[in-house]
């Protein structure tokens, strides 16, 4: 059964939202985190395990040294204050991705607390207090087959690979986000957004949503109007895309409105989002922290990062989104709001690398939010995920600049890249894309267009000078858009005027 749903904009007229993250991030170390395993992606099921990891009986975890640096580095980046004294736990319960029965986590003391993190929405900016940053292993994957969902509802049977068991997981876990108002569902993807784009720029992870490096969960409730409490809140699990984090909320919003509504309460529980719909549904009640019986990990020591060591760290971050963005708008000399076009897309970063490349600014800006931003579009695709280089497009600027071929020729060179042809020379070049220059096959288009319109000839001899566009275009249909405009008008007016 569907959910009954509210007009989004009705909603806001009754309720105000709370919003809150936790984002977990698959770091990118060699090895997991409390033992050598390999961490590779796609490796076959089952291959990348070991008595550690699998919680065999006389198995003892050590603590992976990178996986720490990586957090403090998070942790600094997002402002929070680095704990001189840390410890992992045990949170405890059953499933079966988790072979150990408990999985090794922190609790009461995490690396990092109380960071911040702004992020735009419309050029206003939101504050997003970021509660904790805490490091943990990540669970295995269960593929439930049969039925029509994938989800262990209907299945035949599950299926279950460790490889991913006990891989480095940060949790990154935001504090309640109210006065979000109708940018709610903007606002959390706005700063799941940012937030990948400061891991992208440490290094520590991939953050490949796919691959399920970077996975977040949403929580949302809705409050009435003036209230002073906030309402009970739905957690939506593993939401595994920027577009779908906004999805999630608006449905909740409108979902939640609809239950209370009709005087009902909002049950505290997690939920699923499906792609396709757009939609939640539910999934179990949810434990507090209680349910996990948490105590200390007896098998690892306390973590006491060295102050010294941390003040290098901070030291060595590298220039972070925020203060890029305000560069490159200064080296630009772009306003606020096309540099807003550029981060909203996701093409601030390839630009700059296509920049980097060879290109200008304005070239680099004009293919990736023109021809190129079209083409992810009707495919269904981010930007990033084009076949095609920053070093690729700096190079079909550079052949446009050179008069090797026109913007219309060069969308025909785009088709081969993407087509995985080559690079855009080697496509000019196989398909035979280069403008013509004054050549014999030029001369003769242009003689042939001048004979078969005497009528238009007349006119420009007569002074109307503008209908020479007319054999302009002419010349450029039989070429099929190879000759360049501005060469054929200069040859027209040399054999007609």
């Amino acid at each position: 059964m569907s959910d009954t749903l509210v007009d989004f904009d009705e909603v806001l007229t009754r309720y105000e939202p709370v919003i809150g993250l936790e984002t977990h991030v698959e770091l990118g170390t060699a090895s997991k985190m409390f033992c050598g395993c390999s961490t590779t992606f796609g490796a076959e099921p089952n291959t990348q395990t070991c008595p550690v990891c699998l919680g065999l009986p006389g198995s003892l975890p050590v603590v992976n040294a990178a996986a720490i640096e990586a957090t403090i580095r998070i942790g600094l980046a997002l402002g929070c204050r680095i704990a001189t004294w840390s410890r992992f736990a045990r949170k405890n319960y059953f499933y079966p991705d988790i072979p150990k029965g408990f999985q090794t986590s922190q609790y009461d003391e995490p690396l990092c607390i109380a960071g911040h993190l702004d992020v735009e929405v419309d050029g206003e900016t939101h504050r997003v207090e970021i509660e904790r940053v805490h490091l943990e292993e990540d669970t295995g994957k269960n593929l439930h087959v049969g039925g029509a969902t994938g989800r262990i509802h209907g299945a035949s049977h599950s299926l279950v690979d460790f490889n991913r068991a006990g891989i480095p997981l940060v949790e990154i876990v935001t504090r309640p986000i109210p006065g979000t108002g109708a940018q709610a569902p903007e606002v959390a993807k706005a700063y799941v957004t940012e937030l990948r784009e400061i891991l992208l720029a440490l290094g520590v992870s991939e953050v490949r949503m796919e691959q399920g490096n970077l996975r977040c969960d949403v929580n949302t409730s809705l409050a009435p109007v003036g209230s002073l409490e906030w309402g009970t809140r739905t957690e939506t699990k593993n939401v595994n895309s920027l577009r779908s984090v906004e999805r999630s909320v608006r449905h909740e919003m409108r979902r939640q409105a609809a239950v209370l509504d009709a005087g009902q309460r909002v049950l505290q529980e997690t939920r699923h989002f499906h792609e396709d719909s757009g939609s939640t549904s539910p999934g179990r009640s949810k434990e507090e922290a209680t349910d996990y019986r948490y105590f200390p990990e007896p098998d690892l020591v306390p973590v006491a990062p060295d102050a010294e060591w941390v003040e290098k760290l901070t030291a060595e971050l590298p220039e972070l989104p925020g203060a890029r963005r305000t560069r490159l708008q200064e080296e630009w000399g772009l306003s606020a709001t096309e540099m807003s076009w550029l981060t909203g897309a996701g093409a601030l970063g390839l630009v700059d690398a296509t920049v980097a490349a060879g290109a200008t600014p304005g070239d680099a800006r004009k293919w990736w939010l023109g021809e190129l931003a079209r083409r992810a579009n009707d495919a269904g695709v981010e930007l990033a995920e084009l076949a095609i280089t920053p070093r690729q497009v700096a190079e079909l600027t550079a052949l446009v600049s050179a008069g090797t071929v026109n913007d219309q020729l060069a969308r025909q060179a785009l088709d081969g890249v993407l087509a995985g042809e080559g690079d855009p020379a080697q496509v000019v070049e196989s398909r035979g894309l280069a403008v013509l220059g004054e050549s014999d096959e030029l001369v003769s288009a242009v003689e042939a267009a001048i004979a078969g319109a005497p009528d238009v000839v007349a006119k420009v001899q007569g002074g109307k000078v503008q209908a020479l566009g007319a054999l302009v275009g002419a010349v450029m249909k039989t070429t099929r858009g190879k000759a360049d405009a501005a060469t054929v008008r200069r040859m027209l007016e040399e054999r007609v005027l």
